[in-house]
């Protein structure tokens, strides 16, 4: 498990994959960098896998409709935006950097064909939104039905140790697993990081629901997007993407509770601990 990996004091190959559906990366993706961070610092390597193929049809993940389809052009713009961003937090010099087109580009009908033979339509439709829209009669394209396919391709493709995603991600990152299985890998370890919900405080943080606060926005924007957040979220904020201490956490959780400290001020450190951590003391 997770664990005795750890114990083994093997440099663990931790994967990330970005579809560039979209040009930026926002602080729901943070959760899982900030993790990566942390474990780049003791010793081990980040593989980003930049999804040119897998963004063109859109992750259906938590979805009820299909995805427009993006061109090559629109990917390849929106993922250089990603890379820049994406190394606002994460080390570049201990990160490779992989595009999906290395492997997908060769790919055959033959390759196609056998990869869609380790799996079931059954296999599939077992995951919640695929099996919701099948029920209520909305469309689910082949394409889409291949997506998590070729996610856990990438996971062969890069012999992963350790996968990272949202909660929501689960049944994408055990299909990696099972599919390392199938071609005799060692199956990768995933490590689900919290779901962080976007500054309307009701569904998910998502470009697509425009709820998001961007890593590369100015300062003063980022800054009034924070407190703008309902006070409900502010200790979720505080946990998953700054590094206040439980103690100090613990003290916020308190006074939030009992009423003796002003939601506004925690706002205001807040939104200072975000913008320094993107950009710099001087700009908070």
């Amino acid at each position: 498990d997770m664990i005795e990996l750890l114990r083994s004091g093997k440099k663990l190959r931790l994967k990330e994959g970005f579809d560039p559906s979209f040009p930026d990366i926002h602080l729901g993706h943070m959760v899982a960098l900030r993790k990566l961070r942390q474990f780049q610092e003791l010793g081990h390597q980040v593989i980003l896998i930049v999804g040119d193929w897998t963004a063109q049809i859109g992750d259906p993940s938590g979805v009820s409709v299909t995805r427009p389809m993006l061109s090559k052009e629109q990917v390849q713009a929106n993922a250089e935006t990603y890379m820049k961003q994406f190394f606002k937090v994460v080390d570049k010099e201990r990160t490779e950097v992989r595009w999906q087109s290395e492997w997908f580009g060769k790919f055959t009908l033959s390759d196609v064909i056998q990869l869609t033979s380790k799996f079931t339509i059954a296999q599939l439709l077992a995951r919640e939104d695929f099996n919701n829209r099948y029920s209520a009669g909305q469309p689910i394209t082949i394409a889409e039905l291949l997506y998590p396919l070729l996610q856990a391709y990438d996971s062969v493709a890069i012999r992963a140790d350790v996968e990272f995603g949202g909660t929501d991600q689960k049944f994408n990152l055990l299909v990696g697993r099972e599919l390392q299985s199938k071609v005799e890998q060692p199956p990768q370890q995933i490590f689900l990081v919290p779901i962080l919900a976007g500054t309307d405080g009701s569904q998910k943080m998502s470009k697509s629901l425009g709820n998001y606060i961007g890593v590369a926005e100015p300062p003063d924007e980022i800054y009034g997007k924070v407190m703008s957040i309902p006070d409900s979220l502010i200790i979720d904020y505080f946990e998953l993407v700054t590094d206040i201490p439980d103690e100090e956490l613990e003290e916020f959780r308190q006074g939030l509770k009992d009423e003796t400290v002003n939601p506004m001020t925690l706002k205001k450190r807040l939104a200072r601990e975000i913008v320094t951590q993107l950009y710099d003391q001087k700009a908070a």
